[in-house]
């Protein structure tokens, strides 16, 4: 299995990770990047770990579903006739959340004021102490799976605490501080005070939560999720198409 990453100096990092019946075990990390961008490259890496581990001990390669990895994959298979290519499933599900977030309109209008809001707020000290006083501690950022998954489960947590918030941008405290004054300030008071934002949230979840349940069953460690993907996307889609009345 491979698991990519960028490290703070820019660096592409992809992690080599072997599966078997007794468990997960780190291989080792590859510095890839200038080698990552090009499907012959990929296909060399990916062959040259193949041949390290041994070919007869490899069944299946999971790599994410990136076009140059997709590529290197049909290529490993081309030349080694035993082994399978499969796209990792996370993976998979989190450029659907991609899509979502950056092919329709709703979710590419929402996504980003949600974001201002928790940004807003949780750059200053001020407004995290106003925030943890109207919402009883809670937090408005919950970290998710994936990167796409993380901004859907942000708008899950700020629906959770709309009336905290409501009362927090209407409340003296806030309208005393020196931020209310502001331009930033007076945009996100807007926009936590509009009703059509609050709305715009519940479409967008109704679309996104499904398909959150299935990476959470993807990435749960308890029991190998092959047999149960299937039923859980079909399960995902009929109830996308239930929450928006069957529209196809």
């Amino acid at each position: 299995m491979t698991d990519g990453w960028t490290d703070k100096k820019r660096r592409t990092i992809i992690n080599f990770l072997v599966n078997s019946p007794k468990g997960t075990v780190f291989l080792k990390s590859i510095d890839a990047s200038a080698i990552s961008k090009t499907a012959e490259k990929v296909f060399e890496m990916m062959d040259s770990i193949v041949e390290e581990v041994g070919e007869d001990n490899v069944v299946q390669v999971v790599t994410d579903n990136a076009a140059n990895y997709k590529a290197a994959g049909q290529m490993l298979m081309e030349k080694r006739k035993r082994l399978f290519w499969t796209p990792c499933a996370a993976h998979c599900v989190d450029l659907m959340l991609e899509d979502y977030e950056k092919k329709i309109p709703i979710h590419e209008e929402t996504i980003p004021k949600g974001k201002r809001i928790t940004t807003f707020i949780y750059s200053r000290t001020s407004l995290i102490s106003l925030l943890q006083h109207f919402t009883k501690g809670r937090d408005l950022v919950r970290p998710g799976i994936t990167r796409f998954a993380t901004s859907y489960l942000t708008l899950g947590c700020l629906h959770e605490n709309k009336g905290a918030l409501i009362r927090m941008f209407t409340s003296n405290e806030w309208k005393s501080s020196r931020y209310a004054k502001t331009m930033d300030g007076k945009t996100i008071e807007n926009v936590v005070l509009d009703k059509g934002f609050w709305s715009n949230i519940i479409i967008c979840l109704k679309g996104a939560l499904p398909l959150i349940e299935v990476l959470r069953l993807v990435d749960m460690d308890q029991k190998p999720a092959m047999g149960l993907i299937y039923e859980a996307m079909e399960q995902a889609k009929e109830k996308i198409q239930m929450a928006f009345n069957a529209i196809k």
